[in-house]
Parts: structure tokens; sequence; C-alpha cells
């Protein structure tokens, strides 16, 4: 394994992501797996970089000092070319608002005038800095590479200990102001930089967290997600589900296993991996990776559902006998579980020759942990994404087509001609979600699981065996445990799918035509809070109401998709509990990526949209 250049606690240059630019930076801790550095600028910003993007500090003092060997006259003719090409330079007045004595001390102190694209720092104080223009920030951590369209100076005062260098970063308009509203300018900067870096006392080195509880919870979920899915199918199909028949007998192994279930299941997927790669659908750019790269995506999965759906409906008019998935419906999710583990292990066996810019932010270097969560960022076989294929399609699909067989099984137990009114509305429900889901797919590229999270064993099962066979658990207990709906109640629980649905999709429309278009004349009247890394955070509109209100859509649509079954048992709602948990999860993983990496900004959002997902209760 490679020894390490840099110290943690030391202070060092970092290149700037996507630009050709050195700041200072400390050394917080180094990552033996992925080889990356985090590294902490003055500002307080955190970023992964690779040792090839940072330089020791004695590099740029012996660079500066044999530049002076050149004439005084060609420096300072040097320096009149760099003003006359600089039309945002402040006019040499407003630049006399300290003594002569002081300014004299200052030009023999100042070697150079760096002129760079750089990200400006709010220049107003923190409380009021609202403006009409951004976006909720991407979760990625990696995306840091500032806006090209605002070009600032970035004054570089070298005094005998470097690590005491002053920033002062200003924008072009802001330069033409006078010489007191520059030093008002100034002082707000200077409040809102962080402590310096001192060599004396460099930080203990800090470890990666790890989420889920580390190792040992990894392995309780590991373990026990397998059984809890055999235990939720094998109690919705008891004729009287209770606590006295819990837990229900295990049926014998040719009840759990059959080969040809497997080999039905194999093509399944093959049949989706093959819609997968029609040429159908525009090709998108991903966010940027570590090594500034940007992946390719088609966009085709709304198209994949269309023809899968033509397919079933071509078998169930040709007489097909889908009723089979339903008589062997867990022998299926034990078929799906085991071809997630086979993929988790080729996944493991794959990342371990992996590079390190190929490696998973996520990732922590430990096996046990790096086999759930997965070490390789975009496993890809040529330009089939593995992670971003499971993401959609086998699962989410084959979620659909399910519900289907529940619907028609329904009507072939219970002898009815039509569905009832209860599976009638889960099978809506859900197939709008899906659909929705599929129709918005672009957005699936700015998610952690896809820009944080590897694939690991946690993505693979949830995907393909979680999602087709517990999300579809109402209509599996609709089958043998029938409920009358009464009309009125059904517009209710419509009514309430309908909120639900308008406030998840019109929070993430309004986030996704930020991301896109932040200057977007339709979205001028929302606010912002704007951040040292160039992003900005929402305050107003849908994200003014609580900090995820697409979670709060999705608890309300979860909640109207259980309600159809009645109140004769709990396993229906299984799913509400269990979705609460996990955005509860999500929420605490957004709170910890977005403090750490917004600092100040994020504070300050906090403080003006206090509750997380319960407006008023939590």
């Amino acid at each position: 394994m490679p020894s390490r250049k840099f110290a943690d606690g030391e202070v060092v240059r970092g290149r700037w992501p996507g630009s050709s630019l050195y700041y200072e930076v400390e050394i917080l801790s180094h990552d033996n797996g992925s080889q990356l550095y985090t590294v902490k600028y003055k500002d307080g910003t955190e970023l992964e970089l690779k040792e090839s993007d940072i330089k020791p500090l004695t590099s740029f003092r012996q660079r500066k000092s044999g530049s002076s060997s050149s004439s005084p006259s060609r420096r300072r003719g040097s320096r009149s070319r760099s003003r006359s090409r600089s039309p945002g330079r402040p006019p040499r007045s407003s630049r006399r608002s300290a003594s002569a004595s002081h300014q004299a001390d200052l030009r023999e102190m100042r070697k150079e005038v760096l002129e760079v694209k750089l990200t400006p720092l709010v220049l107003k104080p923190f409380g009021n800095s609202i403006s009409r223009y951004n976006g909720e920030p991407e979760r990625t951590k990696r995306d840091c590479t500032p806006p090209r369209s605002t070009q600032e100076k970035f004054h570089l005062s070298e005094e005998r200990s470097y690590v005491s260098t002053q920033y002062s970063l200003r924008p072009r308009r802001e330069e033409i102001k006078s010489k007191d509203m520059d030093s008002k300018e100034e002082n707000i900067v200077s409040t809102r930089r962080s402590v310096p870096l001192k060599t004396s006392e460099a930080p203990a080195a800090p470890t990666k967290d790890l989420e889920f509880g580390g190792v040992p919870g990894v392995l309780l979920v590991m373990l026990g997600l397998p059984p809890l899915l055999c235990l939720l199918l094998l109690m919705g199909r008891q004729k009287e589900p209770g606590l006295r028949s819990f837990p229900p007998p295990l049926p014998a192994w040719q009840d759990l296993w059959e080969t040809r279930v497997f080999g039905v299941y194999v093509l399944w997927v093959l049949l989706q991996a093959l819609l997968y790669a029609l040429p159908l659908g525009k090709v998108v750019e991903g966010t940027p990776l570590a090594d500034g790269r940007r992946l390719k995506y088609r966009l085709n999965g709304f198209y994949a559902f269309l023809l899968t759906c033509a397919a079933v409906g071509g078998a169930v008019f040709w007489g097909a006998d889908l009723h089979y998935l339903y008589s062997h419906f867990l022998q299926f999710a034990l078929a799906a579980a085991a071809f997630a583990l086979g993929l988790s292990v080729y996944l493991a066996v794959r990342a371990a020759r992996a590079p390190p810019s190929a490696l998973a932010p996520a990732s922590s270097g430990n096996a046990i942990y790096d086999f759930f969560i997965g070490r390789e960022l975009n496993p890809r076989i040529g330009t089939f994404d593995l992670k971003y294929f499971c993401e959609l399609r086998p699962g989410l699909i084959g979620w659909v087509v399910v519900n289907l067989v529940m619907l028609l099984a329904e009507m072939k137990l219970q002898k009815r001609a039509a569905p009832s009114l209860a599976m009638i509305l889960v099978n809506s429900f859900q197939l709008l979600y899906v659909a929705d889901a599929l129709w918005n797919e672009e957005a699936l590229l700015t998610t952690m699981d896809i820009t944080h999270d590897g694939f690991g064993f946690m993505l693979a099962f949830g995907d393909l065996a979680w999602v087709p066979f517990v999300y579809s658990l109402q209509a599996y207990y609709l089958v043998s445990h029938p409920n009358d709906v009464s009309w009125p109640m059904a517009s209710l629980i419509v009514a309430l799918k309908l909120c639900g649905y308008i406030i998840f999709r019109c929070a993430n429309s309004q986030k996704n035509s930020f991301r896109k278009n932040p200057a977007d004349p339709k979205l001028a009247h929302l606010k912002t809070i704007p951040t040292s890394t160039g992003k900005n955070l929402l305050v107003s509109g849908w994200w003014g109401l609580v900090r995820h209100p697409n979670y709060l859509g999705d608890l309300l649509m979860a909640l109207a998709w259980s309600l159809p079954c009645g109140f004769g048992h709990a396993l229906p709602y299984f799913y509400v509990v269990y979705f609460a948990v996990l955005l509860v999860h999500r929420e605490a993983r957004d709170e910890r990526h977005c403090r750490r990496r917004y600092g100040l900004a994020w504070e300050q959002y906090c403080r003006r949209v206090p509750h997380r997902i319960l407006p008023g209760v939590y």
C-alpha cells in the first residue's frame, strides 16, 4: 500500500476542483482505500482531493523566490499589463482608504495579484443574505466546481508567516463602490472566515463515520432482512393472521426454493436488461465524478415500462397463467434475494480491483461494511451501468406486474367478475407512483443512491427483492383478506393520495427546475440562502414549508396505499411504519452531509426552516 505524503493537521496548498488554482488548506484525514485526502479550506469547505492535487507550501515559496530574480522594471511592467486587462479592477483612489505607511508595507508584502474565477462569498450580513435565484443543492459532495460566470479578484498578501495569509474576495459589481462600503464588505468577509489554521495545533485524525451502526449494524441488517421478508409474506397468506398464530409455520424446503422459479426470475432480469439497452430516449450526463468526468445515461425507463405492459397484456390475452407467480410468490421472493446476494458478491470481487477514483464516498475500507454499502460508485460493464439499471427497472416495473397478478388472483380466488374497489385503489395509487418515477427518471441522477452510496448488498437487495415483494404487500394481503370500501371512504382516501402526490411532485419539480436553470423567471419569487460552495438553499416555496417536503408527500401517499386494506390487521400498515423509519433515517443522513458541506449557511437555513418532515411536529 503506498505511503502517505502529507500528515493530518499539515497546512498545504490544495487545488480547487475544476480549476488550476491552489488555495491554503488543512489536511483532516486520509482514506487508505481510496487514497483521497479530506481537506478543509479557510472558509470551512471540506472536500476530498487526490494527492496529485495537493502541493506543499515550500514549493510555492520556492516558485515565488525564483521569480524575484527578474528585474524590478519587468515586474512593474507585468503588473501594468495585468491591470490593463482587467476592466473590473477598482480605481486607484478606491484602494487608498488606509494610511500611506500602511500602503507602503502592503506593497512590500504583496508579490503578485492573481485574477481568478471564483464563486464570491456573500458580501452582505449573513442574516439578510437572501437571493432570488438558486436551487436546492445537489447532495453530492464532489460537485464543487465554482461557476464560470462570475469573475473575481483574489488578493494574496504574503507575510513572513505563510499560514496567516488573508483572503479578500470581491465581485466586480462591488469593486466600483466607495471606500467606506469597501471597508464594510471586508469586515463582513472577515467575520465569515473560519479560525485560521494553526500548524501548532494539529487536530487528531478523525475517523470516518460509519452509518447503520457500523459493522455490527450492517451485519444485523444483512442477516435480518431475508428472514423478515419471508415472515411478512407467510403472515400475508394466513387466513387469520394475529398474535395467536405468530410466528407462522415455516413451509417445507421444496416450498421455499424451486430452480424453475429462479430461472423465470433470471429471464425477467434479462428482459429488462434488453429493454435498457434499446436505443430509445435521450442521453444525459450525470453529476461530475472525482476526476471531473461525467458519465452518460440513456433515459428510456418509461419506454421500457410501456413495452413491458404491452408484453404482459399480450400474455394475458393469449391465456398465459400469471397465477403461477401468486402461487409461488414466496419462492420468487427468495429467488430475487438469492440473485441480489450473488450480484453483491460479484460487485465486491469486482471492486477489489477498482481504481481509487472509482470508489464511492460512502465506502470505508472495511470489507464487511463495504460489502453492504458498496465500494464502487458506478460499476459498469461497458456502457451498461449496473446500479442505475437496478434502481428503476427489474424491481420497480416488477412491482406493477406483481400488483396486476394480485388483482387477477383476487378475482380468481374470490370468484369475482371484477376486482374489488380496495384492490383497484391500491393498484391505481402504486401504478401512478411507478409511472411518475420512470417519467422523471433524470431526477434519479442527483440522489444520494447515485452520487454518494456505492453499489452493494444494500441497494441490490432493496431494489431487486424488497421493493417488488414488500411494497406490494397491500395487494398481496387483499387477495386472502377482502375488504369492502364504501364510496365516501374511497373518496377520502383518493383525496389523501392526491394531496400527498401534489406535495411530492411539486416539491421535486421545484427542486429540479432550480438545478437546471436557477435564473428561470418563473422561479424569481423564491428566496434562497447562498453558500460558500456556490450552491443555494431554498427557504421559500415548498422547501420553506419543511426541509424535506417530498418526504412529507411520500408519507401521505404511503398511508393512502394502506387504508383500502381496512383495520382488521396491522400487517398492511407495516409499509407505513417502515417507510416512516426509512425517511427519518435518510433525512438524518441528509442533515449530516449538508451540515458538513454548507456549515454556517446550513445553520441559517435550519433556523429559518426548523421542521424537517412534518410542519409543527418534526
